[in-house]
């Protein structure tokens, strides 16, 4: 097989985002995490503390989404979550930009909101992705201009999606994309080589996994971690190979 069972499952950040999820169901998620060898769970801010405390020692980290899911708060407050995460032992922060200035074009104030909060992660020995929410942004001219201006602000990884952008169609039903192909291919092209990209929002199968990977990936967002891994297995216990060019589908997070 061309990817290792570990390698893949070292791309995973496990999401435990979802409003109405409970403590156990969290619980249970870091269990999983740690029973599968994943990257991260991605947490709420307020259970960092609690999934630092079941993960303390282990091989997975807890990552914290900031701004999240609609990126709308003040730069200081989205600095201070970062801080507060970072202290309750979160290793990675995913924060969503102001969605509304990438609109308007006032990259300035993007690039300050980006640089103040990775200085505030990697002083406290972090690492941040930042979320541009592309299922919001009408033109890749504005993703490539995002890409850019994380990258001269510090960011870690790009990142497409909270899974959470749900956009209002012409019969009023709300979908999201997610992560798609083009998006993907154009924030890999379009950022330097040290910042890394993830993609998060609508790839559920290992299929999709493999895909990211091919195309410059090291991170993806799902809530189908189990699923994924255990295809993987399956896969290799009957022989088989998972290497795929199945196309990124449609879906949530």
């Amino acid at each position: 097989m061309k990817d290792s069972y570990t390698e893949l499952a070292k791309m995973i950040d496990h999401a435990l985002l979802h409003p109405t999820m409970t403590d156990a169901e969290a619980v249970a998620g870091c269990q999983m995490a740690l029973d599968y060898g994943i990257a991260t769970v991605c947490v709420k801010p307020y259970w960092v503390p609690r999934a630092a405390e079941i993960l303390k020692g282990k091989d997975v980290l807890v990552s914290c989404v900031v701004g999240f899911p609609a990126g709308n708060s003040a730069t200081e407050v989205k600095r201070y979550e970062t801080e507060i995460a970072c202290l309750a032992g979160a290793r990675e922060i995913d924060m969503v930009i102001n969605v509304a200035k990438a609109l308007e074009g006032d990259w300035d104030y993007l690039e300050n909101e980006i640089r103040v909060i990775a200085e505030q992660a990697h002083k406290q020995e972090a690492k941040l992705k930042v979320i541009f929410e592309n299922d919001y942004l009408p033109s890749d001219s504005i993703k490539i201009k995002l890409c850019e201006i994380s990258a001269r602000a510090g960011a870690d990884w790009v990142k497409t999606s909270t899974g959470f952008g749900y956009v209002k169609q012409a019969n009023g039903q709300l979908l999201t994309n997610g992560a798609t192909e083009h998006d993907l291919r154009l924030m890999r092209a379009r950022s330097p080589a040290q910042v890394q990209v993830k993609a998060s929002g609508g790839i559920r199968d290992l299929d999709g996994l493999i895909l990211v990977r091919d195309l410059g990936c090291t991170r993806l967002g799902t809530s189908a971690t189990q699923a994924i891994l255990d295809e993987y297995k399956r896969r290799a216990a009957d022989g088989g190979n998972p290497n795929s060019n199945t196309p990124i589908g449609a879906g949530g997070y």
